[in-house]
């Protein structure tokens, strides 16, 4: 037990005795006091070790070994407040007596919040020359993180954090996972105490108003499992449920992340990644972007730069997962980092840290993803948001607005509650707003499911790719604001279906887009609008967005390699007829000849100019001759 406990204590327990003895043999009846103190604490005597040292300070109060060996005692108790008070006193005698007193009293300082006062006392132990590198390397850090948290706590955000009401948080502890694309649906995690085990499922509330939640329902079987899940996340469509469960007889390792795929009002029985995403080690806590491919998770496997780190891996278009790889040294440190949350807006990524500069034992930060795929320098979310405790687990809403954290604030009704507050500016992500509706074969009105494709028509960037259900023809796509998009929905056997859209600013946040779509199946001379095809202005000159959409033209053609089609031009009643039909023809053509250039035999391909003569709408309106200026294809045949 002795030699433990040298070993539990700080390197002053070893050498600070002898130190003593051999400056102090024969010096007073305070030195009597203190040896027997010494042969008490060698025998863990430690309160009569402590009445002996309390003598002799009352012979001698500048007796600077006593005062020493008092706050050894004390802090091995536990008694960090009188620890601290007697290292003051024998620094307070002699600074220079034992210099690694000042280290010692800043490490309980520092463990004790009191960050200014730790700080001056690494500052005078650094200027001390011949320190040990391992302690010079620590009192570095805590000094790094003493002058942060002072400057944090006097310059506090705004945080208001809002209990969500017994319907969501029970006695137990209960872990935001996510809120729906919509705003309409919270899911989390509760964890009960059943007997002496802990049980861990997943719960869904649904929003009442805008600050109430309905009461939870748990999400059931196959998903929930008499064994525990937890660290769960859906796809931005809602099609998707990923989580994390240990120990099944499917699994890699200790802990291994699985999916369960949307069936209308269920999900599908639950199925392993896979040992592309899953090692031998352990792996969880995911998040998935809303580009529809990218999964970012956390796990402590080999190749990483601390004791877990966040990891990426994409969605190959056959289903398969590219090999995972390490999210980099500026997110992930030499010390854990947990809690990983992609916003909607697949730029903006909240995590959980205990080796970036923080408030406690793990802080909350956002770091940004740039157009050349690098994370920005992580920015801790402050105080109070962050605090002495643990901070893992929060996620935003597509807003931008609100974030919903898990904590054991003592206003809470269980041990770990879920609070919605407002984000700090500094904080808040790109707002998102969202389409949603259904899609339908356009003769039979059967619900249909199909591939989505967002693009970003100045950048040519596919952002998002998304399904509607396969039951209830349900879809969600979520839209990043500031900018134009081309939206295209395709199912093998119909028609592709375009848009395009510009959103900017807070525009469509409130009134989200609801569209219901209906596919046209592959006929003869069924018509399609090719929405998202530009040209300048009084000119058949293509313009570079147009070549979202004519790729995906040249892909289906491609794909139906026995249709053949017809391109016609529009336009509206400006102009002479003569011009109007020489530039609808023309445009036409323009068209006609991008897709040769994709390898679509000249043969298959015919092309017209009708002018005005065709109108969709009326030309009174500035809306309705926009829609008249148009490029359609008909198909001619099928053979």
């Amino acid at each position: 037990m002795h030699f433990n406990r040298l070993f539990y204590l700080s390197f002053i327990f070893i050498f600070v005795p002898t130190l003593i003895l051999a400056q102090t043999r024969g010096e007073g009846r305070e030195v009597k006091h203190h040896k027997k103190a010494l042969q008490y604490y060698n025998a863990s005597a430690f309160d009569e070790a402590l009445a002996e040292l309390e003598k002799a300070h009352r012979i001698n109060p500048k007796y600077v070994e006593s005062w020493l060996l008092s706050g050894d005692i004390h802090s091995f108790k536990g008694n960090s407040f009188a620890a601290m008070q007697s290292y003051q006193k024998a620094i307070d005698l002699d600074e220079t007596f034992f210099p690694p007193a000042l280290y010692i009293l800043a490490n309980l300082q520092f463990k004790s919040h009191l960050y200014r006062e730790c700080l001056s006392n690494y500052n005078k132990y650094l200027r001390y020359p011949d320190l040990k590198p391992a302690e010079k390397e620590r009192a570095d850090k805590n000094s790094k993180l003493a002058a942060f948290r002072i400057n944090a706590m006097e310059n506090p955000v705004l945080f208001d954090p809002v209990n969500l009401g017994p319907d969501v948080n029970g006695e137990g502890y209960e872990f935001v996972n996510y809120v729906s694309a919509d705003g309409e649906q919270l899911f989390f995690t509760r964890r009960t105490p059943k007997g002496h085990r802990k049980d861990e499922d997943f719960y869904i509330a649904k929003k009442v108003s805008d600050s109430t939640w309905g009461e939870s329902i748990e999400l059931g079987y196959p998903v929930n499992t008499p064994g525990d899940e937890g660290a769960m996340c859906l796809s931005p469509d809602g099609q998707f449920l990923f989580f994390a469960a240990c120990n099944r007889p499917d699994s890699y390792g200790s802990c291994d992340l699985y999916a369960s795929r949307r069936q209308g009002d269920r999900w599908s029985e639950p199925y392993n990644l896979g040992p592309v995403v899953n090692s031998s080690y352990w792996e969880s806590q995911p998040t998935f972007s809303t580009d529809g491919k990218t999964l970012y998770f956390v796990s402590n496997r080999p190749g990483g730069w601390g004791g877990s780190d966040i990891w990426i891996t994409k969605l190959n278009i056959d289903g398969s997962w590219t090999q995972p790889l390490n999210a980099g040294p500026v997110i992930n440190t030499s010390e854990a980092e947990r809690g990983p949350f992609i916003h909607l807006d697949g730029q903006s990524f909240y995590f959980s840290s205990k080796g970036h500069l923080g408030m406690g034992e793990g802080d909350i930060f956002l770091s940004r993803l740039n157009a050349s795929g690098e994370w920005s320098e992580p920015i801790n979310l402050g105080y109070p948001v962050n605090t002495h405790a643990d901070e893992v687990t929060m996620v935003v809403d597509n807003e931008g607005k609100f974030a919903y954290i898990s904590s054991d604030l003592e206003t809470g009704f269980g041990l770990t509650d879920i609070y919605r507050f407002r984000l700090p500016e500094q904080a808040k992500p790109q707002a998102v707003t969202y389409m949603k509706g259904i899609v339908m074969d356009s003769i039979t009105g059967k619900k249909l499911s199909s591939d989505f494709v967002l693009t970003d028509l100045l950048t040519g960037n596919e952002v998002v790719r998304s399904q509607s259900d396969a039951i209830t023809g349900d879809f969600l796509v979520c839209i990043p604001t500031n900018r134009s998009y081309a939206l295209t929905v395709e199912k093998s056997g119909y028609l592709f279906y375009s848009v395009h859209f510009a959103i900017q600013g807070d525009g469509g946040i409130e009134k989200p887009h609801q569209r219901n779509i209906l596919l046209k199946p592959v006929m003869k001379d069924e018509i399609t609008i090719l929405r998202n095809v530009f040209f300048e202005t009084d000119s058949s000159a293509l313009l570079p967005v147009s070549m979202v959409e004519l790729d995906k033209l040249a892909g289906f053609l491609i794909r139906n390699p026995l249709i053949n089609i017809e391109i016609s031009g529009h336009t509206d009643n400006t102009g002479s007829e003569i011009y109007n039909f020489e530039l609808s023809r023309k445009r036409a053509a323009s068209v006609y000849t991008y897709l040769t250039q994709k390898d679509i035999k000249k043969e298959r391909l015919t092309y017209k100019g009708f002018g005005a003569s065709r109108p969709v709408s009326g030309n009174e309106t500035p809306e309705g001759k926009a829609a008249n200026r148009r490029t359609e294809f008909r198909i001619v045949s099928m053979e």
